[in-house]
């Protein structure tokens, strides 16, 4: 085909299909040329055109090419001095991947010509290779943005009627037997209506996709049969990945999105995506030039000011974008828009998200990145949730991210895990994590919900490892287990590993009932990891990052019934009652007109606890009461929100102790609701016990007792 080209125009960046034909538009700043390269089929070996760019507006080349359609493949070839000392790495033998696809065919077939220097080569990445790596590439695709979203729209729940299901597109479904085999794994399996019956039956509000964005797997571990699974190694910020499509790879993947996410709203449940824009796929200087780094690499990655050879590492993967140049603050907003107005997704968790907030050095709330997203009219409005920490010094920031941003709060994770496996921790610090962290978010008018609470996460045990193992087992990932943390603030009860002892295997299933017990009792917005509910394990392997196969795969058909049904009535139970789920924090000071508190803390024989006993850092047992009057909230017509008080019982000793119903003041009779140690949830024929009554409470368990005075609205 005999191609002509028009000027075209520097925006919208990335390729445009206008239904005559396609604009090209492509920022490099430093480059000195640009060449559009267009392919005929994923398997090309090489470009059947190839043309200069010849416009350029700014710092954007462009280009318009009539008569070419959706499905069109292409790729760049940028040209420039090869400098790596400067900063500047082109190469026109490689070529690259537009920034801004919107679809990417297939994944790289791993060949030394992918690399800018000569592998083996005494000057080592300094050094220039003239191999052609496009028969290894896969390639950009220019799409079809059409599709009939009907009535569509965001469920935009609240916070604090969230729960939300962190989930691997892959692992969720792969071994469903409910779901089609052609489709397991894929978009079109979590669209399936067994998975979204799954989700609504268990209480699911909102699911939360570990990285969607095209990623690569490193050659290291493709050499060892392994995959980067979790996929936190982005190539392509706009491109849903390949590899969970079911319908095809030349825009097809990105219907298939679609029709994952309308068919998830029609159900009420909200798309949450974990996105990666700390760093790209591409590694530290001795990385392979797939994209950012042959296209303008000055202008995309915070580099060594001495010597600009190497890149600043706050990400533990080589390199780490430049969210300080407007190029990159361009490129992250871009991408986070197009999601959102595109692709109809309803919000983002921020890998390693300081890593963006740091200006020169240091992390800084008051950075360009936050600042752009505070006044964007499309992005601030949607759920952003912050993974607050990075590998830098000082990149621990639980607590620090603005107004607007929730968190995933370490500290809860850390506190409770160490309450529950018997360590000598501050009563106080308990108090505050399970209040919802008001020393953390407080003071920047911050809510409870600022918090999102967790037990575990994709990254360490599961929650039945959590209670099996006391180290990691991570032999199956090639690297002798020197790889995963070595602190999981885990306890085996015991006996490491698989056992057939009854006690230990009951112990264990009250701990995991005592640690979601406990998640959904919190203030805050809780965090549950997918199959945790149905006792999921990784056979002691806490870093299954490179694990694409039944290690992290959900098995099923070896689900826990019983610990799957506490969770679902547990889920229910927080659902049903707002003083669960305050959105204002608690004053810990009497109701007008009731002479109640909102809330109290008591000791195991009913006295309220002072403040001596705070300080004591071995007790493990204590009783808190939360009014119903005291929610301090209204519904949405302004109606006040009023529920049942709550005695919440907490027994981490590890034998069972005497406690006391609340006196005459705080309610006149109360009623079991939930007992991790009986496995009982709302039971049919509840124990009911007077005020100041004394009663038995079992090691290591949690009793929750109601006092049924109001009756709980759906506020």
């Amino acid at each position: 085909m005999n191609f002509i080209t028009y000027p075209g125009k520097p925006f919208p960046l990335g390729s445009t299909w206008d239904g005559n034909g396609v604009n090209f538009a492509l920022y490099a700043h430093n480059a000195i040329g640009v060449e559009l390269c267009l392919f005929d089929s994923p398997e090309s070996p090489s470009e059947s055109a190839r043309f200069k760019m010849e416009e350029r507006t700014y710092e954007v080349w462009h280009t318009y090419v009539p008569e070419l359609k959706p499905g069109q493949l292409y790729g760049y070839r940028v040209y420039g001095n090869y400098e790596p000392e400067e900063g500047h790495r082109f190469n026109p033998y490689k070529l690259l991947i537009d920034p801004y696809a919107k679809a990417i065919a297939g994944t790289i077939n791993w060949h030394e010509s992918l690399f800018g220097y000569k592998f083996g080569h005494v000057d080592e990445d300094l050094s220039y290779s003239d191999l052609d790596s496009a028969p290894y590439l896969p390639k950009s695709v220019v799409i079809d943005p059409s599709f009939d979203w009907g009535d569509d729209k965001s469920p935009n729940l609240p916070y604090h009627k969230s729960i939300i299901y962190e989930a691997h597109v892959k692992g969720f479904t792969q071994r469903h037997p409910a779901i089609p085999e052609e489709i397991r794994g894929t978009y079109a399996g979590i669209a399936h209506p067994a998975t979204i019956q799954y989700l609504l039956d268990l209480g699911i509000t909102a699911i939360e996709l570990l990285p969607v964005h095209h990623f690569i797997t490193d050659w290291h571990l493709q050499e060892k049969g392994l995959t980067n699974y979790w996929g936190y190694n982005t190539i392509g910020f706009f491109a849903p990945d390949v590899r969970y499509s079911s319908s095809g790879v030349l825009g097809q993947q990105v219907t298939e999105f679609k029709q994952m996410v309308k068919a998830l709203h029609q159900a009420g449940i909200e798309v949450i995506l974990d996105v990666v824009y700390n760093h790209t796929g591409e590694g530290n200087e001795k990385g392979p030039t797939l994209s950012f780094r042959g296209i303008d690499n000055a202008s995309y990655y915070r580099l060594v000011e001495e010597d600009k050879r190497y890149y600043m590492d706050y990400t533990g993967t080589g390199n780490t974008l430049n969210a300080n140049l407007p190029s990159v603050l361009r490129l992250i907003m871009d991408s986070l828009r197009y999601w959102i107005t595109e692709m109809h997704v309803d919000g983002f968790r921020f890998d390693l998200a300081s890593a963006l907030a740091r200006e020169l050095h240091g992390v800084d709330k008051l950075s360009s990145f936050f600042d752009i997203i505070h006044q964007d009219p499309i992005i601030s409005q949607v759920k952003l949730i912050a993974e607050p920490w990075d590998v830098g010094e000082g990149g621990y920031q639980v607590g620090n991210f603005p107004p607007g941003w929730t968190e995933w709060n370490g500290m809860y994770r850390d506190c409770m895990r160490d309450f529950w496996r018997g360590e000598d921790s501050m009563l106080a610090e308990f108090a505050n994590r399970f209040t919802g962290s008001s020393d953390l978010y407080y003071d920047d008018y911050r809510r409870p919900t600022a918090s999102i609470n967790f037990i575990t996460a994709h990254d360490g045990f599961t929650l039945h490892d959590l209670v099996s193992y006391n180290e990691k087992h991570n032999e199956a990932n090639g690297e002798d287990s020197k790889d995963g943390d070595d602190h999981n603030r885990s306890w085996n009860c015991g006996v490491e590993g698989p056992t057939d002892d009854q006690w230990v295997i009951d112990l264990r299933n009250r701990q995991k009932r005592n640690f979601l017990a406990t998640l959904f009792l919190s203030q805050g917005v809780p965090m549950l990891v997918a199959g945790d509910e149905m006792s999921r394990t990784q056979q002691g392997n806490n870093n299954a990052y490179c694990q694409d196969n039944e290690i992290s795969w959900l098995d099923w058909e070896s689900a826990d019934a019983s610990l799957l049904e506490f969770s679902k009535k547990l889920i229910h139970f927080r659902k049903s009652h707002p003083v669960f789920r305050r959105r204002r924090w608690f004053q810990g000071r009497a109701i007008k007109g009731h002479g109640l508190e909102d809330i109290a803390w008591f000791l195991p024989n009913g006295q309220e606890m002072a403040y001596e006993h705070w300080e004591q850092d071995h007790a493990k047992s204590l009783g808190v009461y939360l009014n119903g009057r005291g929610v301090h909230s209204r519904g949405p017509k302004g109606e006040v929100v009023l529920d049942d008080s709550f005695y919440v019982i907490f027994n981490a000793y590890h034998d069972s102790l005497v406690f006391h119903a609340p006196s005459e003041k705080y309610g006149l009779s109360w009623t079991v609701a939930l007992d991790t140690f009986r496995n009982q949830v709302e039971p049919e024929e509840p124990t009911v016990y007077k005020a100041g009554e004394s009663f038995h409470v079992e090691g290591r368990s949690i009793l929750v007792l109601k006092n049924p005075i109001f009756h709980s609205p759906n506020e």
